[in-house]
């Protein structure tokens, strides 16, 4: 088998393995953000990052949240990593937006942060200050889920279906689910371009 059809057919098997109730434990949480005038705010690092961006765009334009990424800012986030370090530069941005218990952190990671293994401390520092502040806390992530699967009120982890495609798909997959997430029909707020042009 080429690679073409493995990467492809691992694809459809994380389909069939990920986690529906999950999927809506996510929605439910979207969902009672806005509700209560929350914000929501997207963390990611490399692949991760663009995503995060991405799914800011999202979910204000098409979902009607209030949504940032710590990331979009990328004068404010290396004066915090020059000046404090990278473990806290999340942490200090949340802190300088003023998040409390009516916003939502939204994790896109392939591992989810590891303190042990020294990987992606700035997300864990970050949702250890989520959690100081009462912060609801949801995940997209890949692996075993990692700290972000620990804490999360809600998280969705890309089920492993070969070792050699971990992150390929995990950050495949965080597209996938967050674009299901803003056009259920209990996020969604505005019609999609396309869809609403010839429709």
């Amino acid at each position: 088998m080429g690679h073409v059809e493995r990467y492809l057919e691992e694809a459809a098997e994380v389909i069939v393995r990920l986690d529906r109730a999950a999927i809506a434990g996510i929605v439910r949480l979207v969902v009672a953000t806005r509700d209560r005038g929350g914000r929501l705010f997207v963390l990611g690092v490399g692949g991760s990052a663009a995503n995060a961006s991405h799914a800011v765009n999202d979910f204000r334009k098409i979902a009607g949240l209030e949504v940032y990424a710590p990331t979009d800012n990328v004068s404010e986030l290396t004066a915090r990593i020059n000046d404090d370090g990278w473990d806290t530069a999340f942490a200090g941005w949340l802190a300088g937006s003023r998040l409390d218990a009516k916003d939502l952190l939204l994790v896109l990671s392939v591992g989810g942060g590891n303190r042990a293994l020294n990987i992606s401390t700035n997300l864990v520092r970050a949702l250890e200050y989520g959690r100081e502040v009462g912060a609801s806390i949801c995940g997209i992530v890949g692996r075993d889920g990692g700290y972000t699967a620990e804490v999360a009120d809600a998280c969705v982890i890309v089920p492993t279906v070969s070792d050699k495609s971990v992150t390929a798909h995990a950050e495949a997959f965080q597209a996938v689910v967050w674009h299901l997430v803003v056009t259920h029909p209990d996020v969604q707020r505005v019609a999609t371009k396309w869809e609403s042009a010839c429709g």
